[in-house]
């Protein structure tokens, strides 16, 4: 009996083995936050005159890096390779604009959303589009794999005329905008006022608002580490009630505050 004892302590102790750090262990002993980020997107991400990363993502990486008591290093990621980054380990979260689809959620976890997107038409002066019906039969452009490229080109297919081209980056879409090799585009709303503004797409304008759905987006780490996403959705938590998110938005963005709920789903 007393071996049969031993031998079945034996194996509970085996079977519970040592306790495991979780991802949100290993940066705060780490003592360094790894962003992914996005620095083509203005006012999300840029790099001002001095070619230092700015913009609300590289603040909101900040504080988060702030909370953990840790430092904030941006890595520069562009579009497609937000989620490769993760899963290759270059990082160790994404703050970058990220759609929260269910098409992601089966790779990486997901927060609740921390920033809401309205889309806009941007338009080149000369192809005459003063609104969203207006790009029927013309030829379009958005950044691959952003929530508004794919709603885009899906509209392009259901008009059954005109023609949608990926491009890697908000720069490169803005920039065959401003020479006519597209007429138009669909982009956030803080996107294209911004890239409006700066002047360095002439001829170009924000013509309307697209029929899209808001684009809530997400901070994003790898799916089985949940006690980093609960920090993460609490940090959320934490920078609207204390009213850090509405400094941002009025810092980078200004105007109305959007509203990070969804009616009749949750508050």
């Amino acid at each position: 009996m007393k071996t049969k004892v031993l031998a079945l302590a034996a194996l509970t102790t085996a079977l519970a083995g040592p306790a495991l750090a979780d991802k949100l262990d290993d940066i705060i002993s780490s003592g360094t936050l790894r962003c992914a980020v996005v620095l083509d997107f203005p006012p999300m991400g840029s790099r001002d005159a001095n070619n230092t990363p700015v913009g609300f993502d590289v603040d909101y990486c900040n504080d988060l890096a702030a909370a953990l008591g840790v430092t904030a290093e941006i890595v520069e990621t562009p579009f497609p390779e937000r989620i490769p980054a993760l899963m290759s380990g270059r990082v160790d979260v994404g703050v970058a604009s990220t759609s929260d689809t269910l098409e992601r959620a089966k790779t990486v976890g997901m927060s609740v959303p921390y920033f809401a997107f309205e889309m806009a038409v941007t338009s080149n002066d000369k192809a005459g589009i003063t609104s969203f019906e207006g790009m029927k039969g013309k030829t379009v452009g958005a950044t691959a794999g952003t929530f508004e490229a794919i709603a885009l080109e899906k509209q392009v297919k259901e008009w059954g005329e005109g023609e949608f081209r990926p491009y890697q980056t908000q720069a490169d879409v803005f920039l065959a905008l401003s020479q006519g090799q597209i007429d138009a585009t669909v982009s956030t709303s803080t996107v294209a006022q911004a890239n409006v503004k700066t002047g360095n797409f002439p001829g170009i304008s924000v013509v309307g608002k697209a029929p899209f759905d808001t684009d809530y987006v997400a901070l994003f780490t790898n799916r089985e580490e949940y006690g980093l996403i609960n920090y993460l959705n609490l940090f959320v938590n934490q920078q609207v009630r204390t009213g850090r998110y509405a400094e941002l938005y009025e810092k980078w963005v200004g105007g109305d505050l959007p509203d990070l709920t969804v009616s009749g789903v949750y508050r």
